[in-house]
Parts: structure tokens; sequence; C-alpha cells
């Protein structure tokens, strides 16, 4: 075989695997939206309270965050070929349960164990992606467009959601996963499985204080804003949040391998960019979910007309992303990541200012303004800790950005979730975002070159 037939294989494999990798991450996301315009009629036909409605969400956003951290280090233990092989296994035999679950509680367990496979997904199919370019600029161009393509999945869950519901009701959501699961099996199933030399250790107690914590902090929160706040039950179980919090602080600095690196968090510039990172998709989760159930709930939307409603989204979230890296390079993370939490604040205003009779042509401009927050925030974040990470916790510090990204879309819909108006929505999105601007401008400034 000669060296240009040698080197046309090798593009037609990375071609292949690249396209496997990224279903298995448009799944992902898919699946984290897909479902929010479908509550309704989960609601009509399990029969789910007020309370339980949002716990179908973010329980698979509280496991999938909780267990983000964990599943790098089991990657590097098995492989990342064969946890990525058996996390789509799971998710679409889950997938099958989920579809079959004869009541609300049988359907919040098996969205919590989907957001299992999922966290294990991510960090798998990561692995996997890099591995097909050795050229350094290849594979950043590579993930680059990965993370471009599989976002899309975010914005079209609602509309997907919408067509599935009006085809065959909710169950018909959970029966597109494993047929796409499959063809992403097939496509990476040549690759060999090369289990790293060296695995990191887990730090188990710090994974399951984190869970719990962020666990308790979302029902405190939901109990709190479907059920009211003059009750004592949601303070306790706040304040029971509050002592998780401190026994998993006081875990981590005792821990020889901390889930949390203090060496990360000790930088008050690295902990806003990740606080920001965490609001910005808190308020893009959140917003989605609240807007979906309001335009149903609210105006009486079919969840096909509720999902059609987010399409303006969709070609900014899918192509900005690639542009941001760009700017981060001209004018610094810092400065991009505060003009993006500027884009919040402004979409909280817009939300403020629609009355419950106006056009839903109002809603527009405030659904462009959320989506170029959170494609100039998210990336600007990622790449501020890339670069400014100390290198001996880059890995565990991109964990902790997206874990903390995850727990922000859990306590998204816990937050904005109950709320009944869009004035009420964009006036606590617009207070999140404020008070997250003051965090990230209060972070030790650096110099321009460096990112400031």
């Amino acid at each position: 075989m000669s060296d240009r037939t040698a080197t046309a294989a090798r593009s037609r494999t990375s071609a292949v695997v690249f396209v496997g990798v990224s279903i298995g991450n448009f799944l992902v996301l898919l699946d984290t939206s897909i479902l929010n315009v479908a509550l309704p009629d989960v609601q009509a036909d399990l029969g789910a309270s007020a309370g339980q409605l949002p716990w179908a969400a973010t329980a698979y956003t509280i496991t999938f965050a909780g267990l983000l951290l964990a599943a790098g280090a089991i990657s590097d233990r098995v492989g990342s070929v064969r946890l990525y092989r058996w996390s789509l296994i799971g998710f679409a035999v889950l997938s099958l349960c989920c579809a079959a679950a004869p009541s609300m509680a049988a359907l919040i367990g098996g969205r919590a164990l989907l957001g299992v496979a999922a966290a294990c997904l991510v960090p798998s199919s990561v692995a996997l992606l890099a591995g097909q370019y050795a050229d350094p600029r290849e594979r950043a161009k590579a993930i680059g467009l990965w993370a471009a393509l599989t976002s899309s999945g975010l914005l079209l869950g609602p509309i997907l959601g919408g067509i599935l519901v009006e085809l065959g009701g909710w169950r018909w959501i959970f029966l597109v996963n494993p047929p796409i699961a499959l063809v992403a099996m097939w496509l990476v199933h040549r690759l060999v499985n090369a289990p790293a030399a060296r695995a990191r250790a887990v730090d188990g107690p710090g994974i399951v204080l984190s869970v719990l914590t962020l666990t308790s902090l979302t029902l405190g929160l939901i109990e709190g804003g479907t059920g009211g706040w003059s009750r004592p039950l949601p303070w306790v179980i706040l304040a029971v949040s509050a002592v998780l919090g401190v026994g998993l602080a006081v875990a981590e600095r005792r821990a020889p391998f901390p889930v949390i690196p203090p060496q990360l968090m000790s930088r008050p510039d690295l902990r806003g960019s990740i606080v920001a990172a965490a609001v910005a998709t808190l308020v893009f989760y959140g917003v989605l979910y609240a807007v979906t159930l309001w335009l149903q709930f609210e105006r009486d939307l079919t969840p096909l007309q509720a999902g059609l409603t987010f399409i303006p989204m969709t070609l900014p979230m899918c192509v900005l992303p690639i542009f941001t890296g760009r700017m981060v390079a001209a004018w610094g993370a810092r400065r991009v990541i505060l003009g993006g939490l500027m884009f919040d604040v402004l979409a909280g205003l817009l939300l403020i200012m629609v009355a419950g009779n106006s056009s839903l042509a109002w809603i527009v401009p405030a659904e462009i303004a959320l989506v170029l927050a959170c494609t100039t925030v998210i990336p600007a974040a990622t790449a501020d800790i890339a670069v400014h990470a100390p290198a001996d916790v880059a890995g565990a510090a991109q964990g902790v950005l997206n874990a903390g990204r995850q727990a922000g879309s859990a306590l998204g819909v816990a937050i904005l979730g109950p709320l009944t108006s869009l004035p009420q929505i964009g006036g606590v999105m617009a207070v999140l975002s404020v008070l997250t601007v003051l965090l990230v401008v209060i972070g030790r400034p650096r110099s321009v070159g460096a990112g400031a």
C-alpha cells in the first residue's frame, strides 16, 4: 500500500470515527431538552404532580453532573473504546426502559440512570476523537467542529420532541435513541480498545457528597417553588444541602486526589470563569424548560408549535462557537465572558417586557440574546480554563467546568421552572447574570495578552 493510499485510508477512518463519536455526544445533548415539550403529555398520562414534573428533567442532569468527574478516570481504567460502546448500549436499553415506564417514579429513575450513561459517553467520546488526530491543530479543529455539530442536539430537542409527541405521544421520544445509538456503535466497531497505562484515582466520597449536595439543593428549590416557601420542608432540605456542602468541602481538603482541585478553586479568576459557565448554562436550560411549559400551559400551544418557537436559536447555536475562539484570541476570555453575560441580562430585560397577551414574536429577540450569551460565555470559559489552569490539574479542571455546567442545568430547571410568567423568569435571570458579572469583575485581572 502506497503512502498516499494509507493516508487516504486513515482519513476515511478518522471521518467515520468523527461521525460515530459525534452521534454519541449528540444523543447526550438531545436528551437534555427533548423531553421538555412532552412534559404536559407525561403529566396527563402518568398523573404527575407539579413537584414531580421537574424531576423528569433534572434527574438526568444531576447524575450526569455528579458522575462526569469520575467518568474520565473510569475511561482511563477500562479504555475509552470499551466505555463508549457499553455506554451506548446502556443508553439504548435505558431509553427503552424510560419509554415503557409505568409510573412517574419509574420514569424519574430511568432518567437518572440515563444520566449515568451520558456521563460516561462524554469523556470517552472526547478521548476517541482526540486519538484520531496526531496534529494538535487538526485535533483542535475536529473538537471545535464536534462541539458545534453536537450542540445542535440541544435545540433540535424541542423541535424533534414536538414532532414525536404529535405523532404518537411522549413515549416515542425515548424510542428515537436506540436506533441512533446503534448507528454510532456500527461506526466505531472497528476501533481497538487501549486502556491507559496510568489511571487516576477516583475520589469516591467527593463524588457521593457532590451528588447528594446537588440533589438536595435541587429538591429544596423545587419544593419551595412548587409548594410555597412558607412551609418548613424546603428550608429543612436546603439546610441538609448546606450541611452536605460543608461535608464535601471538608472531605475534599482531606482527599489525596480531590474531585475538585484546590489549586483551581483558590484562583478567583478561574473560579469566576467556572461560575460564569455554570450560570450561563443555568439560565439557558432554565429558560428553555420554563418557556416551553409556559407556551403550552399559558398560551395553549401544541408540543410541536412550542418546539418550533426555538428555531431562531438553532443556527446561531451551531455556528457561533466556531467564531468565539477568534474573539477570545483577539480580546481575551474575560472580556468575552463579560460581554456574553450582558447578553443574558438583555434577554432577561426583554422577557420582563413580555405581557401575557403579547405576540410571541416578542420572545424571538430574547431567544437570540440568550443563545448569543450561551455561545460566547461557555466556549470562552472553556478556553480560559484550558490556558490558565495549573498544568497538573488541567484535565480535572475541564471536568469541574463541565460538571458545573450540568449542575447549572439542573438548578436552572429548579429555579426558573416553577415560575409562571415570563416577567418573573426574566427578572430572576437578569439578577443572576448581574451578580455573575460582578463576580467575574472581582476576579483578579490579568494582562490582555493573558486573556484579560
